[in-house]
């Protein structure tokens, strides 16, 4: 259990209902000040339902969640001024230049004429707008509006920044360029980020520590290694033998530090194993002592997608038809 004072996120069996519908249940997690945390989870996952609690925009059905050390349900007002939020939609002004976004923005957070010129040229020159800040938005590609809205998003300088999907739909180049500035924010700054993302090496590359969250519970949270090494046999040993793959296969199957053997076509076999690096001589020497030789072998380690899937399985679920209102969005479903 983290000290209170070292938290920027906390969650005691918050949860959220629709009706007869339990989007989030009993969910309990805590984000350190200063970690990068991530939330990865299919579709209708709840993920969508239990951001938009955390950033007050609905509320709880029961539990409790503490944001920058206030209770979202008891002190909306204080934990919107200590939070950003970039949603997935391209919210920007395309009537506005990219400065008067950021300077409108810190206008409706109440700072004065000289905090909003000092932060937003500070933050624009950050995010690499700096030369366009007097053009409008229109003329802004994808990428560029991406990085003006996290500019925008830290005109206040909130505790902890909310970012939803925030490279989906952007060219690779413009996808590193968002990377390159959530890794400059995390060396510069002491802000705390939560980032939902589909993108599976951008979770394992940006955050400190994942939760996969699967019907409306997280079922799953470590760092990525640590979530890796959860999951049995997490090195694939791909190999191909000389003469007798179907020997070699019965041969290997009993051995104590291998999990899986298989074939795999003419003759190669598939291994896997807890700690690859290790089984490789102990096989090579068995194979060699059956009389057989590898002519081929490659070690992989398990990826984080196949974490995934390993949690949440491979099917496919698209969240049912729900009834929506138009100024509240889809993903949160409407009682009737």
């Amino acid at each position: 259990m983290m000290e209170p004072d070292s938290l920027a996120i906390q969650t005691k069996d918050l949860t959220k209902r629709f009706g007869a519908f339990t989007a989030v249940d009993k969910v309990n997690f805590e984000v350190r000040r200063g970690e990068v945390f991530g939330l990865l989870g299919p579709n209708g996952a709840g993920k969508t339902t239990l951001v938009r609690m955390l950033t007050t925009l609905i509320p709880p059905s029961g539990g409790q969640a503490f944001v920058a050390g206030f209770d979202v349900a008891r002190y909306p007002r204080q934990v919107r001024e200590n939070i950003g939020v970039i949603p997935q939609a391209l919210t920007s002004d395309l009537d506005l230049t990219g400065w008067e976004n950021v300077d409108i923005y810190g206008e409706f957070f109440g700072l004065s004429r000289r905090e909003r010129r000092e932060r937003g040229h500070r933050l624009l020159h950050l995010v690499g707008l700096t030369e366009r800040a007097n053009d409008l938005v229109a003329t802004y590609s994808g990428g560029m509006r991406r990085r003006l809205e996290i500019a925008r998003g830290l005109i206040h300088s909130p505790d902890v920044l909310f970012l939803d999907e925030p490279t989906i739909g952007l060219d690779p180049q413009s996808r590193r360029a968002v990377h390159d500035l959530l890794e400059t924010l995390r060396k510069e700054s002491e802000i705390t980020i939560s980032l939902t993302t589909h993108y599976m090496d951008e979770a394992e590359s940006l955050c400190d520590r994942i939760a996969i969250v699967d019907g409306g519970k997280i079922i799953a949270m470590d760092t990525p290694v640590g979530l890796k090494s959860m999951v049995p046999g997490a090195d694939r040993i791909d190999l191909v033998v000389e003469k007798n793959p179907d020997a070699i296969a019965e041969m290997l199957r009993p051995m104590p530090y291998l999990r899986e053997v298989n074939r795999d076509g003419g003759n190669r076999l598939q291994l896997s194993s807890n700690d690859g690096a290790h089984a490789i001589p102990k096989i090579l020497e068995a194979i060699d002592a059956a009389g057989d030789r590898v002519t081929s072998i490659t070690v992989q380690k398990l990826s984080l997608e196949d974490v995934f899937i390993h949690y949440t399985g491979r099917t496919l679920r698209d969240e049912p038809a729900k009834k929506v209102s138009m100024f509240v969005g889809a993903g949160m479903p409407q009682q009737r």
